[in-house]
């Protein structure tokens, strides 16, 4: 397959997915904003102590935890540019509890090497005060490592 060539195209798509809740409606509107390439409205949506927590895997350029919104600026959104040509979260299904609410989907991507990514994904969010405190992410890294390969 071609390399895909131009500027990476990183974002995301909303399924017909319909969120409930207050906390359920910030959370899509960080999709939809890391879509349209407007990071700086997704991490003023973070608390000042975000944790967010990424694979251990470090076959995963994402990998481990941060705790800062510019932490996760410089350990998640600016290296997956590094390793993707395209990257699209597509989330399709919603579980929501009080401060919790868990995004399922898939990550579709074409890593910069022109090899496909098609993976399986859950973000548990937590949301405090209007603010996303927590992010534990889930991914099928053995997909993830053999696409970056």
């Amino acid at each position: 397959m071609p390399s895909q060539k131009g500027p990476a195209r990183i974002g995301s798509r909303m399924a017909d997915a319909s969120p409930q809740t207050e906390n359920s409606r910030l959370i899509a509107s960080l999709y939809d904003a890391f879509g349209r390439g407007d990071i700086p409205f997704v991490l003023d949506q973070f608390a000042p102590d975000i944790e967010w927590i990424e694979t251990e895997s470090p076959d995963v350029p994402t990998h481990g935890t941060s705790r800062t919104p510019q932490e996760v600026l410089d350990n998640v959104f600016m290296k997956l540019p590094e390793s993707f040509g395209s990257f699209e979260v597509q989330p399709d299904r919603w579980i929501e509890s009080a401060d919790d609410v868990v995004v399922t989907g898939r990550i579709v991507a074409r890593t910069t090497g022109g090899h496909d990514l098609n993976a399986p994904f859950a973000h548990v969010f937590t949301v405090l005060d209007g603010k996303v405190a927590r992010n534990d992410l889930f991914n099928d890294t053995a997909l993830w490592a053999s696409a970056l390969a």
